[in-house]
């Protein structure tokens, strides 16, 4: 699988950023990737990075999101089905009253497979998610692409060893997570230790597409990068800067990892639960 994560950054201008993403993915689809990938949000502002209550952008926030099927995920179908692509979206979807983060996934034919939903909403400064966002309501969806069984972990819901572990026993073999990822956030390398264990203990690729650029409270940090199932960084992009990543994985690492043939074979979940409770 050839994939491309597509780190750029988003400025005020809706019609823009789509207009730099659409190129971005074309040119990503020329120089060989398969599968394409966007950050948290790709185009447009982040908007929790300002409380639900003090945002100007829109009356009403959930204003700001738009249905899927919608403008988005019909320009990006066509593409796909044009350039034969894989591609995932990030958006903020509304639906009816309640509005989610959401990846949306387009099969290479243009095929819209399914959304996920982020599950997990945080609430903290210059995180003001749940101002925006309602929890996820589809669980941990893996979709059956042409070129291979993959999940997608929406930014916080990583943090979350449960989820990853439910996308792992659905049979992804690649976990993508766009993220909006700020400077100074986390210590240096937390993030990235954190999915290369997850990696290793469940025998997939965890490939993070971060956002990149300086906004009105927060600066995004980029460095893009994919972890295979040894637990090992094969690919990182660039701090600060718009960039394609590209990166081709061997999905036969993940049949052949420690995970498949050994921890998920000797997992005893009869037990979990009676140590763990409902809660």
């Amino acid at each position: 699988m050839k994939v491309a994560l597509i780190q750029q950054h988003a400025g005020p201008d809706k019609s823009i950023n789509l207009a730099r993403g659409l190129a971005a993915a074309r040119q990503a689809a020329a120089d060989g990737a398969q599968v394409i990938a966007f950050a948290e949000l790709a185009f447009e502002p982040f908007y929790p990075q300002i409380p639900a209550s003090e945002q100007t952008w829109a009356e009403n926030v959930k204003d700001l999101a738009e249905e899927i099927p919608g403008p988005t995920t019909e320009v990006f179908q066509a593409l796909a089905r044009e350039l034969e692509v894989v591609i995932i979206l990030n958006l903020y979807e509304r639906d009816g009253e309640r509005a989610f983060d959401t990846s949306p996934v387009i099969d290479a034919d243009g095929t819209l497979l399914g959304l996920t939903r982020m599950v997990h909403i945080t609430e903290y400064e210059t995180f003001h998610e749940q101002g925006y966002y309602d929890h996820g309501d589809r669980g941990a969806p893996v979709y059956a692409t042409r070129f291979g069984s993959i999940g997608v972990a929406i930014c916080y819901d990583r943090h979350f060893p449960e989820y990853m572990r439910a996308l792992a026993l659905a049979g992804a073999d690649v976990i993508f997570i766009p993220q909006a990822g700020a400077l100074g956030e986390w210590p240096e390398g937390l993030y990235e230790a954190e999915l290369r264990v997850t990696a290793f203990q469940n025998g997939v690729f965890t490939a993070l597409c971060n956002r990149v650029g300086k906004e009105s409270r927060l600066t995004f940090g980029g460095e893009s990068f994919v972890c295979n199932p040894n637990g090992a960084v094969i690919a990182r992009a660039q701090a600060g800067t718009d960039e394609v990543l590209h990166v081709e994985l061997d999905l036969t690492l993940a049949e052949s990892s420690h995970a498949r043939q050994l921890f998920m074979r000797d997992r005893r979940p009869e037990l979990y639960s009676a140590w763990l409770g409902p809660s």
